[in-house]
């Protein structure tokens, strides 16, 4: 039989302790400097609540973040690219090593170009990997953009962020057309000259606006350095600006969040910055680092040498603008000819509509439609917790018609490819298109609420009568059903956390009113109505509780021949048919 093992007294016994961690040999470096800078501006103090900061952990997030990285990205490469390139619309006669140009008469600025791409040590890599983060920049603000709207992340108290991100996105797109027209090639030149027709068609000061702006007639001398400080000193000076002030307001206001067990208007659940998140925020920028540079070395994008130097008198054939501004350039493809001669002045709404009035109406309406929402809700509360697009099938719909009228101006930036590549006529396409931008949005509005109401009985349907089990029984009466488990509770919290927004009918009782604040609240209560007439309540208390009990219900039923089952199916079936 096995004795017990001795134990040792306590005069003897000693206490164990926890060595104390050594720090390794970065932080050891980091140490010295760190310390300086905490006794003298308190650096500890002040970076404490931001250290501990927490942030909720979605894939979704990261479109913001991808954004952040491309803008850095598009710093660092721009440092370099200003070192050599030339912005100067002074003649002069290549003699680089590109031999197919050689001895040709150019501008400085598209000289200086070709050499970056063949005689400077990493230029082309630099040249590709800006172009493409400039893309990617865009391309993930638009894409964070409509994150926020379909959740409902634009909401109080965050209409000052959301702000923010429409100049963001407004200014990227003038950063994106200033950078592209810079090396003066024979691609670029048509994009300023499509810029310049846009200017001459504003009513009355077209022609003063154009001669402003070049310095003299198309093309002059002066607009490439212009743009060069644009693009170089002016916009990013704001963006950096904007960007900080989207990051602040992020910290201030805490961050959304997507609904679930234990997430409140008043908590964050995820992790703190420092030092999960900043781990994973350092190693997801060097992905996108990573990408951006492996896109750069084997994806060719704009080959100045391909297109040769401007040349007013001259044009490229299938000439298109970066993917950014083609809706603009579509909807001057597909606008009738409409002109009017009043005097002696000519007023083209065929170039002025289509193209700063495109402009001016979609980042007007994504400016105002918070407060439009807002308006219409009657909502005066904060709202932390992002909505499933679902619950909101009015805004949703919204949203996908307006990238259905975009997807449609898009496809008519590139009319007379689509009429190439697919053997059509070009003016059938154009025809198409003119009637497609209104009849496409208002189908696409139609077909995503009633998917959107779908979607929403579907998830009634799963919190009342629970998860179907995949078990089929047959009842006495030789009727099929499949058994229903219950939901967990996380489940049924976050498809119930949705707030149940009335549709309000017109008013009946107008005492102490006036007659302007009658019919504005008329209005509003007709949008109501627009808006949630057709959206499904979520369940009530009582029903839920009684889909528990009928589920705890069915669990203790016998189960030995499945018969007990089937009859409590059947009879489940019948009651909601019944109600």
């Amino acid at each position: 039989m096995a004795q017990p093992a001795e134990t040792v007294p306590d005069e003897t016994a000693v206490r164990a302790e926890t060595p104390k961690k050594e720090l390794g040999p970065v932080f050891k470096l980091a140490s010295g400097p760190t310390k300086w800078l905490d006794d003298r501006v308190g650096l500890a103090g002040l970076s404490r609540p931001f250290l501990r900061k927490v942030f909720p952990d979605h894939w979704s997030f990261l479109l913001g973040e991808i954004a952040l990285y491309s803008f850095i990205v598009l710093l660092l490469s721009g440092v370099f690219l200003t070192i050599w390139f030339k912005p100067s619309m002074s003649e002069v006669e290549y003699q680089g090593s590109y031999e197919l140009l050689r001895g040709l008469q150019m501008s400085d600025a598209y000289a200086s170009t070709l050499n970056l791409s063949f005689d400077i040590r990493g230029g082309l890599l630099l040249r590709q990997m800006h172009h493409w983060a400039a893309m990617l920049f865009v391309a993930a603000m638009l894409t964070h953009s409509l994150r926020i709207f379909f959740t409902g992340a634009f909401r109080k108290p965050r209409e000052i962020n959301w702000l923010i991100g429409v100049a963001m996105l407004s200014l990227g797109l003038i950063e994106g057309f200033a950078g592209y027209s810079l090396p003066d090639d024979l691609l670029s030149g048509t994009g300023l000259r499509f810029v310049d027709g846009l200017i001459r068609a504003i009513p009355l000061i077209g022609t003063w606006a154009e001669f402003f702006t070049f310095g003299g007639e198309f093309p002059g001398e002066l607009i490439i350095p212009r743009l060069y400080m644009v693009h170089i000193l002016l916009v990013p000076a704001v963006l950096l600006g904007l960007i900080a002030a989207h990051l602040a307001l992020v910290v201030y206001h805490k961050h959304t969040q997507y609904p679930g067990p234990g997430r409140t208007t008043g908590n964050v659940v995820g992790y703190p910055v420092f030092p999960v998140y900043a781990a994973k925020a350092g190693g997801f920028f060097l992905i996108v680092f990573g990408v951006l540079t492996l896109m750069g070395a084997t994806m060719q994008i704009n080959p100045v040498w391909v297109f040769g130097p401007y040349n007013p008198a001259e044009i490229t054939a299938g000439s298109q603008p970066d993917w950014y501004m083609g809706f603009v350039e579509g909807a001057i493809r597909i606008m009738p000819n409409w002109e009017w001669h009043i005097g002696s002045t000519t007023w083209s709404w065929n170039v002025f509509l289509p193209g700063i009035g495109v402009m001016t109406l979609f980042f007007g309406i994504m400016a105002i439609y918070p407060f439009a929402e807002a308006w219409v809700t009657g909502d005066k509360s904060e709202h932390h917790v992002l909505d499933r697009p679902r619950n909101n099938p009015t805004r949703t719909a919204f949203g996908i018609a307006a990238m259905t009228a975009y997807a449609m101006l898009w496809i008519g930036g590139g009319n007379d490819l689509v009429a190439t590549q697919f053997h059509v006529s070009l003016n059938s396409v154009t025809y198409f298109l003119r009637v497609a931008v209104f009849v496409a949005p208002v189908l696409a509005f139609l077909i995503t609420k009633r998917i959107c109401i779908g979607l929403q009985r579907s998830d009634s349907d799963r919190m009342l009568h629970g998860a179907e089990s995949g078990i089929i029984d047959r009842a006495p009466s030789g009727k099929y059903s499949e058994r229903h488990r219950p939901i967990s509770e996380g489940e049924a919290f976050k498809l119930t956390q949705h707030a149940d927004l009335p549709a309000l009918m017109p008013m009946t009782e107008v005492d102490g009113m006036s007659e302007k604040e009658i019919k504005s609240e008329q209005r509003r209560r007709k949008a109501t109505r627009f808006y949630f007439i057709d959206t499904l309540r979520r369940p009530t208390r009582a029903e839920i509780e009684e889909a528990a009990h009928h589920h705890m219900h069915a669990m203790h039923l016998d189960d030995g021949n499945g018969e007990h089952h089937a009859i409590e199916a059947e009879e489940e079936e019948e009651h909601h048919l019944a109600r």
